[in-house]
């Protein structure tokens, strides 16, 4: 006891005396907005590859998109998050000529990748909604964008929000290789503390602490958007 006492005055001594926890702030930081950003940017793509991939193949156009969207989906769902991040930002981003630190490719990375898992995601949405729905769409003088983007679409997401929950939640816990990019989070802030008083068990502890807090107040949100949202169908 006398020992861990030790460690936690030696953690202290560097978060508070030394400022250590300017670093895990900014650490959280880039933690939340790596993860919300790479969500937001997913939902996106995952929403165009979902509507391409249910697309009726009837035509060419159809079809090579379905390819096109089949393998980017491949692509990013049979490699690692870490392999990603390392390809981009030390062999694309430089034959293209951007400049852009690790925290904006991090975002990208993780956008991208997010996007394949949630075309899948979003794909299932869709299809678990009545094709009546679209029907009706299309029966009242709405094309088929229209219709997937104002009656499908809005109802698939109801459907995989708590699926949507855990991508979050993923993201979150995957934020933790980003440091290979050189970009400051959660670990690369107490690894810091740790580094810098040779003791790192208190360190990694808070730190997992810290991560279980940010997965509880997530799978609470998602609850009680889940409840708002059950209410407001009840309403109707």
């Amino acid at each position: 006891m006398g020992n861990f006492s030790q460690k936690l005055d030696k953690f202290i001594e560097i978060f508070i005396d030394q400022n250590g926890y300017v670093r895990v702030v900014q650490g959280l930081q880039n933690t939340l907005l790596i993860a919300i950003c790479g969500l937001i940017l997913g939902i996106l793509i995952g929403t165009i590859i979902a509507t391409v991939r249910v697309l009726p193949k009837y035509k060419l156009l159809p079809r090579v998109l379905n390819g096109i969207c089949s393998f980017y989906v491949a692509l990013f769902r049979g490699t690692p998050m870490v392999v990603q991040l390392l390809v981009f930002y030390y062999v694309l981003l430089p034959i293209i000529g951007w400049n852009i630190n690790g925290v904006q490719v991090s975002m990208l990375v993780f956008g991208l990748n997010s996007g394949a898992y949630i075309s899948e995601i979003m794909r299932s949405g869709i299809q678990s909604v009545d094709p009546g729905q679209m029907e009706a769409g299309r029966a009242v003088g709405l094309s088929f964008g229209a219709s997937m983007t104002k009656i499908v679409i809005p109802q698939a997401v109801k459907n995989i929000l708590p699926t949507l929950g855990n991508e979050f939640i993923s993201l979150i816990k995957e934020t933790s290789v980003v440091s290979f990019v050189g970009a400051a989070d959660l670990y690369v802030a107490f690894n810091y503390i740790g580094t810098n008083n040779y003791e790192f068990m208190v360190p990694y502890l808070v730190m997992a602490l810290i991560y279980i807090a940010l997965v509880l107040v997530i799978t609470l949100l998602i609850k009680l958007l889940e409840r708002s949202l059950k209410k407001s169908d009840r309403r109707n």
